[in-house]
């Protein structure tokens, strides 16, 4: 089971304050957060991706890529991809740069983006978010697994002879994860290729998570990749403690009431009966994440959402400290009753035993302009 957390990297005002954070703040604190989680021992860090203010989180292989260079063992995602908007082939570039940058700590989260103006920004038509995240998904695939790919669809240019560099680490892509709320396609995508499917379910009621795992669950087995209890689940969370949960009621408040996406409506109260939101105690925030397997069965991976709504760098810090201590008592609630055939998330270091072992893919090419190879020029230099 992997425990992390995710960012989505707003810049919002602190309701308590009046304070606003400069983006160059914000930036720096998703370091010094991504940091602290491997500090305490968090398995994951991931970040968002968006192109708009009021967020920071554009360009997240640029944020990945230095926090890797400052983490040593933290497993670093996205949260999500915007397979829809990148071109696939820049996701395949970028992704195995950082794969081999960080030693295979990479994965990714495929998504739609809940942003509607990001697709004309980037020439696509928002009618056809479906279409884009299947088509583009199906080419990311093949740039990963073939050394040369042909191909042609409908939503951007073909591909003749070309071969995206550099190769995969050890001939082996990034576990890709297809992140949804409310799309059962996007399940049905993730259960045909056998990966895995992250419902970020931190707005919605436990009866729609239970629907959106089941429908995977069950394609899952249904294209052959193993039982529905072997199929691949991550779910989002969220929370926000203090050693006794009126004060953490208390502190919280003034956040949740002017939160930029639930502010202003459901009170704290309401909104924490009817989604996984958990404002309280250690003790009742570990009692309520061991609850999620109750309706989405034993799972891989669990990420909150805690540096929102305008919360200080330091309270979320603090946030971090108290997941800590609470950290090896949830790996051992997780662990309670799990099913041998259940599998553990995916590595890079269990996709390379799956697949016989490391190898080098580098691609010794012609310069299509020189027409010379590179390890001819040494030769003749030697």
């Amino acid at each position: 089971m992997q425990i992390g957390i995710f960012s989505v990297g707003d810049v919002t005002t602190d309701p308590t304050t009046g304070r606003t954070p400069s983006e160059h703040e914000r930036i720096k604190s998703t370091v010094a957060i991504a940091r602290k989680a491997e500090e305490v021992g968090l398995d994951v860090f991931a970040t968002g991706e968006h192109h708009n203010p009021p967020f920071i989180s554009s360009n997240p292989t640029a944020t990945l890529a230095y926090i890797g260079a400052q983490t040593e063992r933290i497993v670093l995602s996205t949260a999500t991809t915007l397979i829809t908007t990148t071109d696939p082939v820049l996701i395949a570039e970028d992704y195995a740069k950082i794969q081999h940058l960080t030693d295979g700590r990479v994965d990714l989260m495929m998504g739609r983006g809940n942003t509607g103006p990001v697709y004309p920004w980037f020439g696509k038509d928002i009618r056809k978010g479906i279409e884009l995240a299947i088509e583009n998904y199906a080419l990311l695939r093949r740039l990963w697994r073939e050394d040369v790919v042909d191909w042609q669809g409908k939503h951007r240019t073909p591909l003749q002879g070309y071969t995206s560099t550099p190769r995969p680490l050890d001939g082996v892509a990034p576990f890709v994860w297809h992140g949804s709320i409310r799309s059962p396609e996007i399940a049905e995508q993730a259960a045909y290729y056998g990966d895995g499917f992250f419902h970020n379910h931190i707005f919605w009621p436990a009866s729609h998570t239970r629907q959106m795992v089941a429908l995977y669950r069950r394609r899952f087995e249904h294209y052959g990749h193993g039982t529905a209890d072997e199929a691949i689940v991550g779910l989002g969370g969220q929370f926000f403690m203090r050693r006794n949960s009126q004060e953490a009621v208390r502190e919280f408040r003034p956040y949740f009431d002017n939160a930029p996406v639930y502010g202003h409506g459901p009170s704290l109260e309401d909104f924490t009966s009817q989604t996984p939101l958990t404002v309280g105690s250690p003790q009742q925030v570990l009692e309520r994440t061991l609850s999620f397997r109750d309706y989405a069965g034993h799972y891989q991976r669990q990420l909150f959402l805690i540096d929102h709504a305008g919360l200080p760098l330091k309270t979320v810090l603090e946030q971090l400290d108290l997941l800590g201590e609470i950290l090896p008592e949830m790996r051992k609630g997780f662990a309670e009753g799990r099913p041998a055939n259940v599998p553990d998330a995916p590595t890079h270091a269990s996709l390379v035993a799956a697949a016989g072992g490391a190898r080098d893919t580098t691609v010794h090419a012609a310069d299509d302009v020189t027409g010379a190879r590179a390890e001819d020029a040494v030769e003749v230099g030697a």
